[in-house]
């Protein structure tokens, strides 16, 4: 569909939802979920989403842009600060917010989110992982929300890998968002670029399968690739900051990077629909992540 098609639809609404949240509370997982795809890095780790991503939702006659963001969290090193400027960022450039609270989570978090946005920006509260707790514990978190009912347009519960709740967040989104035509080619899952997207893949696979510190003070570089109808080639560096991070991961006789190889080869390969050659090396960069050069290279710039 070409962009005079896109803007021949009539009685449309197309707008940005920046999903916002602490770190780890689920966004990525509730991105990929409403999207029915896996395009976003999703991890058991917190602060793992380094930049914002977007996916592209068609619901009724709407076409929702998620902004996946970085956790809100207190700034520390050179790259936290600019993982939080990112999602200060994404609420700016929006025009609603979802924020994801886990049940689990206490109040005091949605508290500080309403602090940072003063109540400028509409949102809606989706209320996640109500499959981890009992009814009754669900109604008492929900009573709690309820007293700061004036600053939110609704309070949805949701259970990303199920499902559960998914139809009621995406109606109650459409509601806020203007009327426009769509922005995007509505069979486009997302406006990121492919290279971006496969760095996540292989992020992702770093931090499932290396422990500790060394995932937070790695990245990666998509180097090259070359595709034709069956097979992607991706040939990409994973940075470090220490020599004895090159050798964690790589592990003994070469164990550790055959499986983060695997992994993010799978991910890839089901994204592409094509087989994946994936060629992976890793360099030392001492000090990248608290130098703003070397993180200019990698694509966090200010």
């Amino acid at each position: 569909m070409n962009q005079t098609n896109i803007q021949e639809i009539k009685n449309t609404k197309c707008g940005f939802v920046a999903l916002i949240g602490r770190p780890n509370a689920g966004k990525s997982t509730l991105m990929n979920s409403l999207l029915g795809e896996k395009i976003a890095m999703v991890s058991q780790k917190a602060n793992a989403t380094r930049k914002r991503s977007n996916a592209i939702v068609m619901h009724d006659n709407a076409q929702i842009i998620f902004i996946d963001t970085p956790g809100i969290h207190e700034r520390e090193k050179l790259l936290n600060q600019f993982m939080l400027e990112e999602a200060l960022k994404a609420m700016g450039d929006a025009d609603l917010i979802v924020y994801l609270a886990p049940v689990t989570d206490n109040i005091e978090n949605y508290e500080r989110f309403l602090e940072i946005t003063r109540g400028e920006i509409p949102h809606i509260i989706a209320l996640s992982k109500i499959d981890q707790v009992s009814q009754e514990k669900l109604l008492k978190k929900i009573g709690q929300y309820n007293k700061y009912s004036d600053y939110f347009k609704a309070l949805i519960p949701v259970a990303a890998p199920r499902k559960v709740g998914h139809k009621d967040l995406l109606d109650q989104i459409v509601k806020y968002l203007p009327e426009s035509p769509y922005l995007y080619d509505p069979e486009d899952l997302t406006n990121e670029l492919v290279r971006d997207i496969y760095k996540e893949f292989i992020r992702e696979a770093i931090f499932e399968n290396i422990s500790d510190e060394v995932p937070y003070e790695s990245d990666v570089i998509i180097d090259k690739i070359e595709e034709n109808e069956t097979l992607e080639k991706v040939y990409a560096t994973i940075i470090v900051e220490k020599q004895s991070q090159k050798g964690i991961i790589i592990g003994k006789g070469g164990e550790a990077i055959k499986r983060i190889g695997k992994s993010a080869r799978q991910k890839i390969e089901h994204l592409s629909g094509k087989q994946c050659y994936l060629n992976l090396q890793v360099s030392v960069k001492k000090g990248w992540s608290k130098d703003k050069a070397s993180l200019a290279k990698l694509g966090y710039k200010g």
